[in-house]
This record gives C-alpha cells, sequence and structure tokens, in this order.
C-alpha cells in the first residue's frame, strides 16, 4: 500500500518511485512465472492496492524506457519538453524585439530632419 496517500480521488493519489518500481517488478515477476499477460497488471494493482491504469502505465513505459517496446523514452520526453519551453521563450523574445524594432523604426520616421 502507499505509505502517504492524497484524500480524494484515485487519480489525485501520489507514488513514489520505489512503489511504482515494485509494482513493476512483480508484474515482470509474475508474467515470467505465469507465461502470460493476461491479467496480470489487474492481479499486481488489486494486491497493493494502486489503481489497474496507473500500474499499466509504469510497467508500459518501463517497457518504452527499456527498449522492450517503441516508444517515447522518459529521458527523451523530458528531453522534448525542454527544448519546447526553450521555443516558446525565443518566439516570445523574438516577438518584443520586432515590437521593438517597429517602434523604434517609427520614431525614426517621426524625427524632423535635421
Amino acid at each position: 500500500m502507499p505509505t502517504e496517500r492524497i484524500p480524494g480521488k484515485p487519480s489525485a493519489r501520489r507514488y513514489t518511485p520505489a512503489e511504482r518500481e515494485q509494482a513493476v517488478r512483480l508484474v515482470r515477476q509474475l508474467r515470467k512465472e505465469l507465461g502470460t499477460d493476461q491479467g496480470t497488471v489487474a492481479r499486481v494493482a488489486k494486491q497493493l492496492g494502486y489503481g489497474v491504469e496507473s500500474v499499466r502505465a509504469w510497467v508500459n513505459q518501463a517497457d518504452i524506457d527499456g527498449g522492450v517496446k517503441d516508444g517515447t523514452s522518459t529521458e527523451d520526453a523530458q528531453h522534448i519538453r525542454e527544448l519546447e519551453q526553450e521555443v516558446r521563450e525565443l518566439r516570445r523574445a523574438n516577438e518584443i524585439l520586432r515590437k521593438a524594432s517597429a517602434y523604434f523604426a517609427q520614431a525614426e520616421l517621426d524625427r524632423p530632419p535635421r
């Protein structure tokens, strides 16, 4: 069972990385023992008191990170988020520079000749 639960809806619960790793390890161990993927996630989730879809997502992401399945790894997803943030910041700066350039160009045109 999770040691610290946030009261409320199950979607509001937070699990520690150790709890996630334990769930993934148990699912993989059960799959190996039974020789099938059917029902293993639900069984482990019920035993631990976790949400089935949470455990399923952790197992899928662990398989992607381990190279077992195709997909975006956790490391790549973090890198993509950082790059997207950088693009947003650069676009904001570019917009500020464009407006400043237009303002000063207009001010130059409005200045009386010498």
